[in-house]
Parts: C-alpha cells; sequence; structure tokens
C-alpha cells in the first residue's frame, strides 16, 4: 500500500514538474502553454508514452470543477474595478448573448454534418460556446502583449464572466434530454426559472462572500502566511455554497474575487502572489487530467467532423456573435476584429464535455472527443496566432517608458506603498526634474551608505530611492524613473507627431493648424473634445480625427484622466479596417446604404442621337 502510494505521488508529482519545465521549451518556440500542459497530458495518458489508464469522468470533473473555481476567483481579484465599469457592458454582453449566438451557429453545422439531433446539437454548441479564462488572462497578461486598454478589459472581463453562462445552458440541456425539465410544454418555463435562481443566487452569494472576505482577512488577526489560505478556503466555501442554494458557483466565486480584489485588502501583494502560484497549480492539474481523460486512438473517425465545427466557431460563429455584440458600444472595425479571434476554447468546454457522460447519456463520449479536438485547433491556430494578429490590426500599444528598476515591499494595512527605484541615467529625475511633493523619498541609498531625504540633495544614477505612494500613483513615478522611451519610430508612427496639453482649446488648435472648429466645441479642452468624440472611458492610444489631423490619448493620470495628448499631421494607418468587408458599424452600414440608394436615383445617362 505504501509503495503504490509512493508511486502515485511519484507519477503526480513528476507530470506536474515536466509541465513546469515544458514551459521554457514553450517560451523558445512559441507555443501556447495551455496546449503544452494539454500535451503533456496525451503523453502520459493510455495512448501515450506513460500507458497511465484514467477514465474516471466524475473524478474529472470534480477536479476541473475546483480548479476552474480557483482561476475565476483569481480571474476576478486581478480584474480592477475601473477596467471593469469601461468594459462591464460590452463584455457582459458578450458573456450572455454571444454564447447564445454561438450556440444557436455551432448547432447547424453539427446537426447536419455529425448528424446530431436539434437538441443534441445545441448542447455542442453550449458546451464550446465559453472562452476560456485560463487561456485568455494567460495569453493577455503573461504572453507580454501591452493592448489597448478597452480591448484588454472587454476580454478579461468577457472570459471570467461568461463561463457561468456556458455552464447553465449546457445543464439545462443535459437535463432537458435526461428528462428532468418534465413534459416539453413546461420545460422553457422550468429552465427560465432555473436561469434567475442560477444567477440571482449566484450574485448576491458573490456578493456576500466576497465582503465576508475582505472582513475575514482586515479583522481576524490571522497570521501574514494564513492570510491567503483564508481567503482562497473562503472562496471555495461560497463556490460550494452557492451550488447548494440551487445558485452559479462559478458566478459566485468571480464576483466574490472582484470584490476582495478591489478592496483595501491587508498584505494584497501577499494575496497576488500566492494566488497566481496557486492558479498556475490549477491549470496545469486540470489540463494534465483533461489531457490523461482523452484516448487518440478514438480521434479519427470525429477529426473531420470536429475540425468542420471548429472552423464555423472560429470563423463565423463568434466573429457573429462579436459583431452583432459590440454593435450598439462603438468600436471600431479592427478592435471587433481582434475581440472575434481571441474566442479561445480551452479547459471549460472540455470540462463541460464531461457533463453528459456523468448524466449517463447516450453517446456522451462523442461530445467529450469532439470537444477535446476543437480545444486542439482552438489553442494550437488561435493561441500560436495571437501576437501576430494583435500587431496587424493595430491592437499592440507600443510602451511609451523604457524598463523600470522598481521593488514593492509591503505593508500590512497601510493606505500605500513603499517602492523603491534605481535611478537610471536616462531618466526624468536623473535629468533634473522634480518628483511630486506627495512623493518626497524617505531614504536614499548611495554608494553603500543611506541618507535622508534632505541630506541627499539630487538624485544621481546608481542611486537607490525609497519612496512612499499611493498604488494608484505608482505608475506617475514608473515614468519619472524609467529610462528613455524606447522604439521611437514606433512612438511616432502609433503617437503623432507633437505633444499636447490636455488643457489646450479647442479654438486654439483651430488657429494654429488651419482648422474647422464648430463654435459649441471651440471653448473646450482639448481632452473634453476627445472623451466626448470617443464616446467611453479614454485608454492609451484611443484616437479620433479632427479633419485633416488626429489627436491621439498618449497616456493617462493616476486617476484615469488624459495626461498628454498626441497630434498626428496626418491621419496615421493604425486605425484602417483591415477587413474591409467585415465588421462594419451602423454608422459604415447607413453610409453604404445611402450610397447605394443614390446611385439607383442617378438618371440613366442616354446617348445623344444621331442626326
Amino acid at each position: 500500500m505504501i509503495e503504490s502510494m509512493n508511486v502515485a505521488i511519484l507519477i503526480v508529482a513528476g507530470l506536474v514538474s515536466l509541465s513546469i519545465f515544458s514551459s521554457l521549451l514553450s517560451t523558445r518556440i512559441g507555443a501556447p502553454l495551455l496546449l503544452v500542459f494539454l500535451t503533456v497530458g496525451l503523453l502520459a495518458g493510455e495512448d501515450g508514452l506513460g500507458h497511465i489508464h484514467f477514465d474516471d469522468v466524475r473524478a474529472a470533473y470534480l477536479i476541473g470543477s475546483v480548479a476552474l473555481a480557483v482561476i475565476l476567483f483569481d480571474s476576478g481579484f486581478h480584474t480592477g474595478i475601473k477596467a471593469f465599469r469601461s468594459a462591464a457592458f460590452p463584455a457582459l454582453t458578450l458573456a450572455s448573448l454571444g454564447v447564445l449566438i454561438t450556440t444557436s451557429v455551432v448547432a447547424l453545422p453539427t446537426h447536419y454534418l455529425l448528424g446530431m439531433g436539434w437538441v443534441e446539437s445545441a448542447l455542442l454548441g453550449a458546451i464550446v460556446s465559453s472562452t476560456d479564462a485560463a487561456a485568455v488572462f494567460f495569453l493577455l497578461r503573461v504572453g507580454g502583449l501591452n493592448l489597448r486598454d478597452r480591448v484588454r478589459s472587454t476580454l478579461e472581463v468577457e472570459s471570467g464572466s461568461n463561463d457561468p453562462m456556458a455552464i447553465f445552458l449546457t445543464l439545462s440541456l443535459v437535463g432537458l434530454l435526461a428528462g428532468h425539465h418534465g413534459v416539453s410544454g413546461l420545460a422553457g418555463l422550468s429552465i427560465l426559472s432555473e436561469f434567475a435562481t442560477q444567477f440571482g443566487v449566484g450574485a448576491l452569494a458573490g456578493m456576500a462572500g466576497g465582503g465576508l472576505i475582505v472582513f475575514a482577512v482586515n479583522r481576524m488577526g490571522f497570521e501574514r502566511g494564513l492570510q491567503p489560505l483564508a481567503a482562497i478556503s473562503l472562496a471555495m466555501v461560497v463556490f460550494a455554497a452557492t451550488g447548494v442554494m440551487q445558485g452559479s458557483g462559478f458566478l459566485a466565486v468571480y464576483i466574490a474575487g472582484l470584490i476582495a480584489g478591489n478592496a483595501r485588502i491587508a498584505a494584497p501583494e501577499t494575496m497576488r502572489r500566492f494566488q497566481e502560484g496557486l492558479t498556475w497549480l490549477a491549470q496545469i492539474v486540470m489540463f494534465l487530467t483533461l489531457g490523461l481523460l482523452a484516448t487518440p486512438s478514438q480521434f479519427p473517425p470525429y477529426i473531420p467532423g470536429a475540425l468542420a465545427v471548429a472552423v464555423v466557431l472560429m470563423f463565423v460563429a463568434r466573429p457573429l456573435a462579436a459583431w452583432m455584440c459590440l454593435l450598439p458600444f462603438g468600436f471600431k472595425r479592427n478592435d471587433t476584429s481582434f475581440i472575434a479571434w481571441v474566442g479561445l476554447r480551452g479547459s471549460v468546454s472540455v470540462l463541460l464535455s464531461i457533463v453528459p457522460m456523468v448524466a449517463g447519456l447516450n453517446n456522451g463520449r462523442d461530445y467529450f472527443v469532439v470537444t477535446f479536438l476543437v480545444v486542439l485547433v482552438s489553442l494550437a491556430l488561435q493561441g500560436w496566432t495571437i501576437a501576430p494578429v494583435a500587431r496587424f490590426l493595430g491592437q499592440v500599444v507600443p510602451r511609451r517608458i523604457g524598463p523600470v528598476e522598481r521593488m514593492e515591499l509591503e505593508i500590512p494595512g497601510a493606505r500605500h506603498e513603499l517602492v523603491a527605484y534605481r535611478v537610471v541615467a536616462d531618466s526624468l529625475v536623473a535629468r533634473g526634474q522634480r518628483l511630486p511633493r506627495w512623493a518626497e523619498p524617505s531614504l536614499v541609498l548611495r554608494d553603500g551608505r543611506s541618507f535622508g531625504a534632505f541630506a541627499v540633495g539630487a538624485l544621481r544614477p546608481g542611486d537607490t530611492a525609497y519612496l512612499f505612494a499611493r498604488p494608484e500613483r505608482v505608475p506617475h513615478l514608473d515614468r519619472m524613473f524609467a529610462s528613455a522611451a524606447p522604439a521611437a519610430e514606433a512612438d511616432h508612427r502609433f503617437f503623432g507627431d507633437f505633444g499636447l496639453a490636455p488643457t489646450s482649446k479647442m479654438k486654439e488648435l483651430g488657429v494654429s493648424y488651419g482648422l474647422t472648429i464648430p463654435v459649441e466645441e471651440q471653448n473646450r479642452t482639448a481632452s473634453e473634445w476627445l472623451v466626448r468624440q470617443l464616446g467611453h472611458t479614454p485608454g492609451v492610444g484611443d484616437r479620433a480625427a479632427l479633419g485633416e489631423v488626429e489627436l491621439i490619448v498618449r497616456s493617462l493620470d493616476w486617476d484615469g484622466t488624459i495626461a498628454e495628448i498626441g497630434l498626428a499631421l496626418e491621419p496615421t494607418a493604425v486605425d484602417r479596417p483591415r477587413l474591409p468587408l467585415l465588421f462594419q458599424s451602423p454608422t459604415e452600414m447607413l453610409g453604404m446604404l445611402r450610397r447605394m440608394l443614390r446611385r439607383r436615383e442617378k438618371p440613366p445617362i442616354v446617348p445623344p442621337s444621331a442626326e
């Protein structure tokens, strides 16, 4: 018994270690890391090199559910409330209506190509309708892409909040096929009632659970090492208790994370570091488990149908859902194109495909195999091309500051952070720019000796300065201590030729550049005009045309207001639609309709008659 236990521990620890070390290979060849984890599971499985036989679908579903709850709690914890507010309406529309549209569109090829009934086809559509939070968060946060604020926020909030809708649809359709919703006439009312219960109870439990986590961590006086454990254990309590109350535990745990992550909580950096490691472990364990459950020898008969479903999902269903859901929110065509492409399917879809097997449905294994193949195609094709597609569509914002040598030190219970910067030679501080009054150094290390702020004088290259600052003001300090901005050519192309003060009056711009400014706009500041033109919370890289020039948001202040505006003398090609026939906005469609009507109204040209 002891020997078999040691063998089991050796196998599990070895697979986790192999997955972690394989991340080094993934970085070198550019492969999506989550695809690597899934591949390790396949190689260790029954048909792979490891020959490990694992077919316990209930255990796989339990492991995957707990791991997904951990990932969703961390997703909410790392989503800033400002980002959530700026992207809430479009993201939640994608997370609800978008899931329904995707389910409906995918059901068509499933019905005709795989020969499934309409309810069975809708079930497969629901299973693959959810974008994967783990995959999206990894590619956007760990993948090194500095995307436009609104697009990144929309993708993060959508990927974290669409799982409950997909899970609800999947469970409802499985219940319908298993006869749990009674006669067909009452099935619709039963599903609607269940929907209201799931999301209503889930939302309320999540808000209460988030408040409970904040109270426990801040007021119970736990040892510092126990604080993150208390938070994650309470999150699991919220997840399970909500499920017992017939609510959506996944929605509850995401909302609890959102509330806890945006509250003033003790030792936030300790919490974030612990959860980051735990989330990595959850992703690895979940992908390994799902990889072990798969049997590649069963794949060949399903490959043609699965490829057809994957093509429809990536090139029809997701783009159609993104376009219809984002149409009212003023997204530019390149933005919509990128959001449509970042619809990665991952562990959530594979996890949901286990539900038909757990429920004992006929041909339940078919859902798992088809979904597994769809996920492999999605992770390989979409995951591998995220970065080039982002650059092609102008979504990557060049960094306007160079590297920053910064350390963060926690002070439990304080509203300020203690940050330490090493002064580099070409930074603004080293060139003589004074620090704000709220950021006077408390201590400076120079040549191996420590000095007070007043004794040291001006900061010099090589100094290490320790400062107290509010967390939201730290990015401003980053700009002051950073080396000179790299990539001057990209900076010029993306951010314009000149810099403008956000308080500049529009009438002054009109005089300086020969622009016609409407009378009602002349006394507005450039910042006010730009915000009105954008129609949403500004983000770095947002731009609006002003006659023959273009105004661009170069940087934001710590409170989210525009700190600097760029002016391009000629409109840049950054926002020029790359896919000319797709994702037309309402204004563009109206203009196209008007041009068509004008062509019809033109009288035919009658050639002069010969005399």
